[in-house]
C-alpha cells in the first residue's frame, strides 16, 4: 500500500529522518512511539507530502508521489491526517465542517455531503452537535468532529499525529474509544502517540523511532515485552519506572518531583495519586532517614504496572530503621491509612549489599461514586 524507502528529511538546523524504511500493509494499524524530537510527527508529514523529504522514494499503490511527477491532490485524497489541534473553522457550523470538503474537493452535491456529515457524525455520537459551531463544543469533541471529517473523504489510511495530546484528561478516553472503533472497521491507520497503554492495545504492529530511523519494530507484545535493542529497552523500562539514587543532603527533590508529574501525565496516572506518593517520600526520605543520618544511601524506585493499575514506591536506605507508622506527621498517617494505601512487607533482601531497611507502599486507585 505505501512503502518509504531510504526516506530522510534534513531541516537547517537538524536532520530527524536519517534513513527510514518501512511497509504498511493493507490493514495495518501501527503506533510509532519513541522519545520526543525523534522525527515521529515529521515522518507522517513526509508522508502526506506536507513536508517534501530532503530524498528518498515514498511510494504509494506503486507510484513515486515524491518525483514532482504525481498529482499530490489526488494522493491526499487517500491519505486522511488527523492533527494534534482540530483546525476546524469557527466561523462554520459542525455540518459545514464536515461537508464543505467533500463539495469542493470531491465534487459531491450537498446533499451527498448532509447524508454522509450526519451519518459519521452519528457514528462518533455526535449527530445531536450538527449545527453547534466548534467553539461551543469540548476538545474530546472538536477532535471526534476533526476525525468525522477526515473519515467523508473516504481515505485508504489515517495518519494520526499525537490526536489527544492537547486534551484534557478527562477527554482522552472518548477520542480514543473512535479510533478503536476504527481499528475495527479494518481501516489502515498509523499513529503517532506518547500512550503506551492505547498503543500496545490498537496496534497489530508497533515502530519505535530514534537514531533517524525506525530503531526496532515488531508486535506490541514484543516492543513493550520482549524489546531487543538497547534504546527501546531504555525507553519501555523509563516508561514503566524510575530510580533515585540520593546520597547527599543537598539532593535536588524539585527535580525529582517535577519528574514524577510528568512521568504521571504520560501513563496517565491520576494527580491524586502521585501527590500522595510525594508525601511518602517527603515524609519518609526527607523528614526522617536523611534527617537521622549525616551521610544518606538511600534508592528510591517507582514503578506503575498498566495491567494492574497500580502505582509503587521502593525505597532501600542504610541506616537506623524507620517505621512508617510511627510517625507523626498527621497529613501522613491519614494518607497511610487510606484504603487505597497498602504498606507491603519492609523486609531487605540480603543481597542489597550495604542497604538494610526497605519501606514499600502501594497506591491503588478507586473511582469516587
Amino acid at each position: 500500500m505505501i512503502e518509504l524507502r531510504h526516506l530522510r528529511k534534513e531541516f537547517e538546523d537538524v536532520t530527524p529522518l536519517e534513513d527510514v524504511n518501512v511497509v504498511i500493509n493493507k490493514g495495518d494499524v501501527i503506533s510509532v512511539i519513541g522519545p520526543s524530537g525523534t522525527g515521529k510527527s515529521t515522518l507522517l508529514r513526509c508522508i502526506n507530502m506536507l513536508e517534501p523529504p530532503t530524498s528518498g522514494e515514498i511510494i504509494v499503490d506503486g507510484q513515486v508521489i515524491n518525483d514532482g511527477k504525481c498529482d499530490l491532490n489526488e494522493i491526499r485524497k487517500k491519505m486522511g491526517m488527523v492533527f494534534q489541534s482540530f483546525n476546524l473553522f469557527g466561523h462554520l457550523t459542525v455540518i459545514e465542517n464536515i461537508m464543505n470538503p467533500q463539495i469542493t474537493l470531491l465534487g459531491r452535491s450537498r446533499q451527498e455531503a448532509y447524508e454522509k456529515a450526519m451519518s459519521l457524525l452519528h457514528t462518533v455520537g455526535l449527530g445531536s452537535k450538527a449545527f453547534n459551531y466548534p467553539d461551543d463544543l469540548s476538545g474530546g469533541q472538536q477532535q471526534r468532529i476533526a476525525i468525522a471529517r477526515t473519515l467523508a473523504m473516504d481515505p485508504d489510511i489515517i495518519l494520526f499525529d499525537e490526536p489527544t495530546s492537547a486534551l484534557d484528561p478527562g477527554m482522552i478516553g472518548e477520542v480514543q474509544s473512535v479510533i478503536r472503533m476504527l481499528a475495527k472497521s479494518g481501516i489502515t491507520m498509523m499513529i503517532v502517540t506518547h500512550e503506551m497503554d492505547f498503543a500496545r492495545k490498537i496496534s497489530n504492529r508497533v515502530l519505535f523511532m530514534d537514531q533517524g530511523g525506525i530503531y526496532e519494530e515488531g508486535t506490541p507484545r514484543q516492543i513493550f515485552e520482549r524489546p531487543q535493542k538497547p534504546n527501546t529497552i531504555k525507553f519501555i523500562k523509563r516508561l514503566t519506572s524510575l530510580t533515585y539514587n540520593i546520597e547527599s543532603d543537598d539532593y535536588d527533590f524539585t527535580d525529582m518531583y517535577d519528574e514524577l508529574q510528568q512521568y504521571a501525565e504520560k501513563l496517565l496516572i491520576e494527580n491524586e495519586r502521585i501527590s500522595d506518593l510525594q508525601i511518602a517520600l517527603e515524609e519518609i526520605v526527607v523528614n526522617n532517614i536523611m534527617e537521622a543520618s549525616e551521610h544518606p544511601e538511600v534508592v528510591v524506585r517507582v514503578d506503575y504496572s498498566e495491567k494492574n493499575d497500580l502505582l509503587s514506591l521502593g525505597i532501600k536506605y542504610k541506616g537506623e530503621h524507620f517505621d512508617p507508622n510511627d510517625s507523626d506527621n498527621e497529613l501522613f498517617l491519614e494518607m497511610l491509612n487510606e484504603p487505597t494505601t497498602e504498606m507491603v512487607d519492609q523486609e531487605i533482601d540480603t543481597e542489597e549489599g550495604n542497604f538494610n531497611n526497605y519501606i514499600h507502599l502501594n497506591f491503588s486507585w478507586v473511582e469516587e461514586e
